[in-house]
């Protein structure tokens, strides 16, 4: 029945009714909107005419009207005033009614600043009237739901009756209207159940239906709070501690998730926090409701235990060859799309983050569409590579330090082989042209990550010419690149006429170590000369 909404103006009177002025709470920067105030709040006003208590929007305060706006909405603020006042008696609302009253006649001008959609409210000798006891005594009763008939609340378990509607909307749901949406609401006979109507299917009091709304309201609006994926926010709260994992999913700050990931490494202590109660919810809006997609409860150490493990299954080196850094939320859903912002399924960050929050494997088709992006592109990019090898371990349950994450010289899975091979055999080519536009790679992945026996014996064939120039021009490039090609052929007793889903997924994997490992070795080998040409001795 209460909310704290900025207030721009305050409408000043003294005792005996005189206008002192039109006070403005707003520097007049852009961004501020007014100093906020607790006032009574009109609950779900959503269409048609619904007058709050001495505080509103100047349309229904001063009848300050937008284009198409109806003076009844100031008449019904009027008469709202005066029924408080004939239930009261309280002096000040006499105030404001003599004041509404010579607003009426046009004795009063109104500033030219007031918007018709800024919030105004009244202060008498200093004193604003939504703080009166015997104004909030009166909005109390005025909101109480009317009739004789009492029912259970389905949260606190008193005997009540019912709100009807409930008062609070909730706002912020991606894809919801503006004015809010309402989380129990049957406006047709499909969604009644034994005559029950509107909010009397869910009966809840008052007192529950606003704090519930209130929560959630606010759970929306802080950002340490929610995390919005394309039609479903995602809200999170502890019971007593104040532990967020929105961080880890918007930023994935390497210091922050480096901390998480020792602390599982170690096995500490649960302490008071990870014992602490953990409730997570994903909402969306359908129509004018609000729908619950999800509902997790757990606590904070077993959420910790597993957004560490997924990190963990994520992490995956460099391109580069360096230590890998932590990938966020989104870059990581987003290297499946060419065009992330236009083509993203909502489906795949949703599915990434409740097995960061639940555990579990990730769907197959997830990998489906990493390979198909990586043959359309014809590359394998950091993300998408960990987003392959985060299916794979998933399923495999390998969440070790070691699992994956580099070049493996111990794997001889052929695919894994073929997709290191084709990496050297690029090597070979861009060490003879180094500025070559295309490469084997851009004109043969696809073939060589899905049908590696149709196109491998090609490449090898035409590798031999660059190997035998390299052999005059760059004997040291020659002899690394030769003893590469030779140690992964070694395993490679014939290449498989045909690679299954799982099977690309090790071919892009095998390709991007190989890489990074090249490219690891190359700048190892470059510092080592420089510093013995600096140092000789």
């Amino acid at each position: 029945m209460y909310k704290k909404v900025p207030v721009p103006w305050l409408v000043d009177l003294d005792e005996d009714g005189r206008l002192l002025g039109f006070v403005s709470t707003s520097s007049g920067k852009k961004k501020d909107r007014g100093k906020e105030f607790v006032v009574p709040h009109p609950g779900a006003r959503t269409s048609g005419i619904k007058a709050n208590l001495l505080a509103d929007k100047a349309e229904y305060t001063l009848g300050v009207y937008k284009d198409g706006s109806s003076p009844e909405r100031q008449r019904a603020f009027t008469t709202l005033v005066e029924e408080c006042l004939n239930a009261t008696r309280e002096p000040s609302i006499a105030v404001v009614a003599k004041f509404l009253k010579d607003l009426k006649n046009g004795s009063i001008d109104i500033p030219k600043e007031i918007a018709a959609n800024q919030w105004v409210t009244f202060r008498v000798n200093d004193q604003l009237v939504t703080d009166l006891p015997s104004i909030r005594s009166f909005w109390l009763r005025y909101n109480l739901p009317q009739g004789d008939s009492k029912t259970e609340c389905i949260i606190c378990g008193d005997l009540c009756q019912p709100a009807n509607p409930h008062p609070v909307n909730i706002k912020g749901v991606p894809g919801g209207q503006t004015s809010g949406i309402a989380l129990v609401s049957a406006n047709s006979g499909a969604f009644e159940s034994y005559g029950l109507e509107r909010s009397l299917i869910a009966p809840t009091c008052q007192s529950c239906a606003e704090r519930y709304a209130m929560a959630i309201n606010t759970l929306i609006e802080q950002e340490e709070t929610h995390y919005r994926i394309g039609p479903l926010v995602y809200l999170f709260w502890t019971k007593k501690g104040t532990f967020s994992p929105v961080s880890f999913f918007r930023t994935a700050d390497p210091e922050e998730v480096k901390n998480l990931l020792m602390s599982a490494k170690r096995g500490r202590e649960y302490t008071a926090l990870d014992k602490d109660a953990f409730y997570a919810t994903a909402l969306s809006a359908s129509g004018g409701r609000l729908v619950v997609r999800q509902w997790l409860e757990t606590t904070v150490g077993d959420v910790r235990t597993k957004i560490a493990r997924w990190f963990k299954l994520q992490n995956i080196v460099e391109s580069s060859g360096e230590e890998g850094r932590p990938i966020a939320l989104f870059p990581l859903s987003a290297s499946l799309y060419h065009e992330p912002n236009r083509d993203m399924n909502p489906n795949v960050p949703r599915l990434l983050l409740d097995v960061a929050l639940q555990g579990g494997p990730l769907p197959d088709w997830l990998l489906f569409q990493a390979v198909k992006r990586n043959r359309a592109e014809q590359r394998v990019t950091r993300p998408r590579a960990a987003l392959i090898k985060m299916v794979i371990c998933a399923k495999r349950q390998t969440e070790g330090d070691d699992g994956m994450e580099r070049l493996d010289p111990e794997n001889r899975n052929p695919a894994y082989l073929c997709g290191r091979l084709l990496a050297e055999l690029e090597a070979v080519q861009r060490a003879v042209m180094p500025d070559v536009n295309t490469t084997i790679v851009d004109r043969f992945f696809g073939t060589a990550s899905s049908a590696p026996a149709a196109v491998f014996g090609r490449l090898l064939r035409g590798t031999q010419s660059h190997l035998s120039k390299l052999r005059k021009t760059k004997p040291g490039t020659y002899q690394a690149l030769q003893e590469r090609l030779e140690e992964i052929q070694a395993h490679l007793t014939e290449f498989p006429k045909v690679l299954k889903l799982e099977q690309q997924g090790l071919f892009a994997l095998g390709y991007y170590h190989q890489r990074a490992a090249d490219r690891a070795a190359a700048r190892a080998h470059k510092q080592s000369l420089d510093k013995t040409i600096k140092d000789p001795k």
